[in-house]
């Protein structure tokens, strides 16, 4: 038996006890697991120091560096996540439905864990907290391998959070941190059919691809962001302006931040320089169409069509003038990934007919894409963003973590 197969296996155990463990003792335990992450934090810090360190000399460009680092602040808002986490209702044993049928029988669909969940993902430590609280609030264990650029940070948060779980006296293989980095590890996870019931990919393109064409266990796809901001002929210049500068340049490197701005033609000789003018001042790259480029001049790269598929990550955004809001939605619909959409605009049909066309988990009216967040959605936390149709879709928490099971009551009833 493998270490993973191994780590599978007690995580199994685990989530047989969880699954029957009440919420007041989930609570209690992430309530532990708040206060030992901020007594704590001075070790996860320093663990997150010597992470950043080997990056840096590994030449990790600056927008990956500061998915990779944390702070007093980041670690404060982690645990306001738990907290929040604590204080949502438990899903897990919800009776969604009840019916009595004619023969006397009574039915009911009732909400279950999972079982244990996997999770692979990049260099960003704050997912091994969100995933394990929310695992664990929903009754599932967890078995979450990061990337070897977050290790030490990663290694640091679970064992805290174990010490938490041992503390309130629930197994500490309710979380589990999978030790070996490598790609055969990964592709080890893939294939863990005896002791995975589901496993979540959270990363870019090649991770996701890789997970979604060769796992064997059920998968939840969640997307890379190739996000859209469109700007209508009767938007609120400056509150565009605003927009697009928000969802571009406050966290370029997360999935929910812009990379494609779509411009009405009757408005993109006003508004593109307007934009531009707060777009330099961190320092983001252009790269545009004819228009806009005879528009802004030689600050814009020419545009090719790989451009407009292209989740960049960094401070780049590709730009496009357009002839009205129906050319704006085929373009999404064509090269967007189905995560988060915006329209700026004031006319209430065109809005509508935006909300009602384009094809994506969240789609905003006058409102940047960087919303698109389980914190920021009430969820508490999230474990990730799903661009499938299937019974999750965009931020998923506690909800989207569980299954179900029907209860049939009867008084004798033979068929």
């Amino acid at each position: 038996m493998t270490q993973l197969e191994q780590q599978g296996q007690c995580a199994k155990a685990a989530a047989s006890v969880l699954a029957v463990t009440g919420t007041a003792k989930k609570n209690e335990a992430l309530e532990l697991i708040a206060s030992a992450l901020e007594r704590r934090r001075g070790e996860i810090l320093a663990a997150n120091a010597a992470d950043l360190e080997a990056a840096r000399a590994a030449n990790m460009r600056p927008s990956l560096l500061d998915r990779l680092s944390l702070s007093d602040e980041r670690i404060g808002g982690i645990v306001e996540g738990v907290r929040q986490v604590a204080a949502l209702p438990d899903p897990i044993g919800e009776t969604v439905r009840m019916t009595t049928r004619p023969n006397g029988l009574t039915i009911g669909k009732r909400r279950v864990p999972m079982g244990v969940i996997g999770m692979i993902y990049e260099a960003r430590p704050n997912v091994t907290v969100d995933a394990a609280v929310l695992c664990l609030k929903s009754g599932n264990a967890c078995l979450l391998r990061g990337g070897k650029e977050a290790f030490q940070s990663n290694m640091a948060f679970v064992g805290v959070m174990r010490d938490a779980l041992a503390e309130a006296g629930l197994p500490a293989d309710c979380i589990n941190l999978v030790q070996d980095v490598s790609r055969e590890s990964a592709t080890e996870m893939m294939h863990l059919t005896g002791y995975l019931d589901l496993l979540i990919p959270r990363g870019g393109a090649g991770l996701i691809r890789s997970v979604v064409e060769n796992a064997r266990v059920p998968v939840i796809e969640t997307g890379i962001g190739v996000c859209h901001v469109y700007v209508d002929k009767d938007a609120d210049l400056a509150m565009g302006a605003q927009i697009i500068n928000n969802a571009k340049t406050t966290r370029p490197s997360v999935c929910n931040a812009a990379e494609c701005l779509l411009v009405h033609a009757a408005v993109a000789e006003e508004f593109l320089p307007q934009a531009w003018a707060l777009l330099r001042e961190s320092n983001v790259e252009l790269r545009g169409c004819a228009e806009t480029q005879r528009i802004l001049g030689d600050t814009v790269v020419p545009a090719t069509e790989q451009d407009w598929d292209t989740e960049f990550g960094d401070y780049i955004l590709a730009v496009k003038v357009v002839q009205n809001v129906q050319e704006a939605i085929a373009f999404i619909n064509a090269h967007g990934s189905g995560h988060s959409e915006c329209i700026v605009t004031s006319n209430y049909f065109t809005a509508n007919e935006f909300l009602n066309a384009v094809d994506a988990a969240a789609v905003y009216v006058n409102a940047s894409t960087r919303f698109t967040d389980g914190f920021e959605f009430g969820l508490g936390a999230e474990i990730g963003i799903s661009t499938q149709k299937m019974h999750a879709r965009g931020p998923m928490g506690l909800e989207e973590l569980t299954s179900f099971k029907y209860v049939v009551y009867g008084t004798g009833q033979i068929r």
